[in-house]
């Protein structure tokens, strides 16, 4: 069948799911709460089920006083019974694959248990509707026309305890029916390979005279590669190597601070960034409009949401509101319950909805990734605009950073200290403290207030990192590629004080 009638297919099968999404658009809140309801009723006879009592659960309003909000740290020796071989703890279906996630600095690994229902009717689903939605908005794609290169994890698959479990990246993979590998690339045991620069050169070498059509992946990450690909080609942009590329979908960081090198790299008017949100706990937003990087929050994957404002937060002993109640611009940090058996599950995100109709929303940051030690509650949101502001105005680039406290002493007040690694350097680094100090007051009034006169907060204290210093040190810890980053916010000063004293002693 010829490659252009293929095209038409797919893209006509998937447009076929534009009818459900906008079901869910139509009746969010009673999709929601159908949800629940289903999720409780099929896990009722597991340990957690049994615990709550979910069989005599009949609302919302019920689910929420019977069962307590949880972090990863109380339901560890529950997982952990689920690794090594007990079943119909969390859920009825066998689970065997668990999404390892070790955060950022922390050491201690977590890991999230896959169900075969999560990956079906979420993970899988999402991808899906990623294309769906695409497609959707431009008529004219031609994306099956070639391929899409997925960029995943550095990490394989293990076994232990007669379970498996890898980089969720890695187990999407590895679930992936046969014929998805003649639709993208590298081919699966590439995309596994642990070793991540010689995954990298592997994958360069498999792609770079095939006919690439889009790109996914996070784009830390894929920025490394398309830069080793110019390297290794010899051509000035990445449309000279695959000319037909025609999107890119990213998700795990916010891409503000990497748009500019993308289009450096990416040199087409015609180009589209699709923005998603996934994680191992779930797959919870798809950009569903061009040139726009509100994400419409998907209520059909198998996931029930509910939201803790900012400003009420208190860990496991919130209160939640549902998607009902929830208001434009406000800060809220997320609680999923999940087809994975995750019950009112922290998982440590915050976001803010952009559109009640529907609904759609952006990242802000982490609960534990904010600085407030002066009770400046700066907010990572805060500083991706404050830096891309100041690096408008001074023309530069930035490639990573993270902000730690200088805290108070009988020497000096306390601040808030930076380190940066600039792709292109600002020719006066005051001039660019100026204009990033000044963004922040304006985006942050908490902030301004203890800046006022230099009473609590003294002007930032920003340092210029060395060549790939972020990159080499998550090389150190072993977490380069995958959804590993470096966390930009800290209320301790232990991640600065490594990087500074890396920083130092090789400059």
């Amino acid at each position: 069948m010829p490659v252009p009638i293929v095209n038409s297919i797919i893209s006509w099968i998937l447009k076929k799911r534009i009818h459900q999404i906008e079901l869910f658009l139509k009746y969010p809140n009673e999709v929601q709460q159908e949800l629940l309801m289903k999720l409780l009723k099929k896990a009722k006879s597991t340990t957690i089920g049994k615990m709550y009592d979910f069989d005599s659960i009949n609302s919302v309003e019920e689910y929420r006083k019977r069962v307590p909000i949880q972090q990863y740290e109380s339901i560890e020796p529950l997982i952990e019974k689920t690794r090594r071989g007990e079943q119909n703890v969390f859920w009825p279906s066998t689970i065997t694959w668990f999404a390892k996630s070790s955060g950022t600095t922390n050491a201690k690994s977590k890991f999230i248990p896959v169900s075969k229902e999560a990956i079906e009717d979420c993970h899988f689903k999402a991808g899906k509707d990623m294309l769906c939605l695409y497609i959707n908005n431009n008529p004219e794609a031609q994306l099956f026309t070639g391929k899409s290169l997925r960029l995943g994890g550095s990490s394989a698959i293990y076994e232990d305890n007669n379970s498996n479990f890898g980089d969720l990246s890695a187990i999407i993979i590895e679930n992936m029916p046969f014929w998805a590998d003649y639709s993208s690339a590298p081919k699966q045991e590439v995309a596994l390979m642990s070793e991540w620069e010689t995954k990298m050169d592997a994958i360069i070498q498999e792609t770079m005279h095939e006919n690439m059509t889009s790109l996914a992946g996070v784009p830390s990450w894929m920025l490394v590669l398309l830069q080793r690909l110019l390297e290794t080609t010899g051509k000035e942009h990445i449309t000279d190597v695959w000319p037909n590329l025609e999107v890119y979908f990213h998700g795990g960081v916010n891409f503000q601070p990497y748009r500019k090198q993308y289009e450096q790299l990416i040199q087409s008017d015609k180009f589209q960034f699709y923005e998603t949100y996934n994680a191992s706990e779930g797959f919870f937003g798809i950009q569903d409009l061009n040139n726009n990087d509100e994400m419409l929050l998907m209520l059909d994957y198998g996931i029930f949401y509910e939201f803790i404002p900012m400003e009420k937060f208190d860990g496991e002993n919130s209160e939640t509101i549902s998607l009902e109640d929830v208001e434009l611009n406000k800060n809220y940090a997320l609680v999923i319950s999940t087809n994975s058996g995750l019950w009112r599950y922290l998982i440590g995100d915050t976001v803010k909805f952009t559109s009640l109709n529907p609904y759609r929303i952006k990242i802000t940051g982490r609960t534990k990734h904010f600085i407030n030690v002066f009770g400046e509650e700066l907010i990572i949101e805060n500083t991706e605009e404050a830096l891309q502001y100041a690096s408008q105005k001074t023309q530069t680039e930035i490639i990573d950073y993270t902000v730690a406290p200088i805290f108070m002493s009988e020497q000096e007040k306390g601040g808030h200290e930076w380190i940066i690694e600039f792709k292109k350097e600002p020719s006066n680094l005051e001039e660019f403290s100026l204009h990033l100090d000044t963004k922040l007051k304006t985006l942050n009034s908490d902030y301004e207030a203890k800046r006022y006169l230099n009473m609590t907060l003294n002007a930032p204290k920003i340092h210029v990192a060395k060549e790939k210093l972020f990159y080499q040190w998550l090389k150190d810890k072993g977490k380069l590629g995958g959804q590993h980053k470096i966390p930009r916010l800290s209320n301790s000063r232990n991640l600065l004080e490594e990087l500074l004293d890396i920083n130092n002693n090789t400059i």
